[in-house]
Parts: structure tokens; C-alpha cells; sequence
């Protein structure tokens, strides 16, 4: 098995595993051919966030028990689509990142500067 790595170059370290997160609900911001999404950074979700990814169509505070999720809350991990974090950095309402959790596919859409600005 291959390693994987985080954005500081090292072993990519678990996000969360309450709530279980993470495209393949490992707990870790993995990624592949399926993941259109490319949920890679680990975020802390907080109350500014959740309101705009809901302004945005993505509603993750909102409990959706067909899919087992109880939506979040603030402070919860949560492994987002970097194009969305993206979008929140934008706008002014990034969520915080732990760099050892979030992939380092997150470079090709953020960079190191920015999740270091953000960081836990």
C-alpha cells in the first residue's frame, strides 16, 4: 500500500473518527478517481462556515439520517472539498485546517501559505 501525504510532506494523519469522515468514511481526507469532489483538507467547521456552505447548496449542519449523518457542529472535523474551501477563503469565512490531516492534493487548488494562514 502506498504512503500517502499530508501538505507538509509527511504520513497524512487521521481527521476525525466522530463524526466518521473523509470520502471513503475512514476518518481520513483521502482521495481518488471517485472523489469528483476531492474532499482533502481537514477543517474545524465553524458557525461562519457552516451558514455559507448552506448559502452555497451544501447544507453539513442539517442532520440527513438516510445517509447516517447527523450534520455538524461547530468545532467538529470535517473533510471538505478544497474547491469549497477555497471558495470560503474568498469569502472570507475559511474554516481553521490541521496541515497533518489534510492531503496533499490540496496544493494543486490551495497553497501551503494559505492552509499555514488558516491553521489549527
Amino acid at each position: 500500500m502506498a504512503i500517502i501525504k499530508n501538505v507538509l510532506g509527511e504520513n497524512l494523519e487521521l481527521c476525525c473518527s466522530s463524526p466518521v469522515t473523509g470520502f471513503y468514511r475512514d476518518g481520513f481526507c483521502q482521495t481518488g478517481d471517485r472523489d469528483l469532489g476531492v474532499h482533502v483538507i481537514c477543517a474545524e467547521v465553524t458557525d461562519e462556515f457552516l451558514a455559507y456552505t448552506k448559502s452555497q447548496g451544501n447544507d453539513l449542519g442539517t442532520p440527513a439520517p438516510m445517509f447516517s449523518f447527523a450534520g455538524l457542529k461547530t468545532g467538529d472535523r470535517w473533510c471538505l472539498c478544497a474547491s469549497r474551501w477555497k471558495e470560503a477563503l474568498e469569502a472570507g469565512v475559511a474554516p481553521p485546517v490541521d496541515l497533518a490531516a489534510t492531503h496533499e492534493a490540496a496544493l494543486k487548488i490551495v497553497s501551503l501559505e494559505q492552509l499555514q494562514q488558516h491553521s489549527i
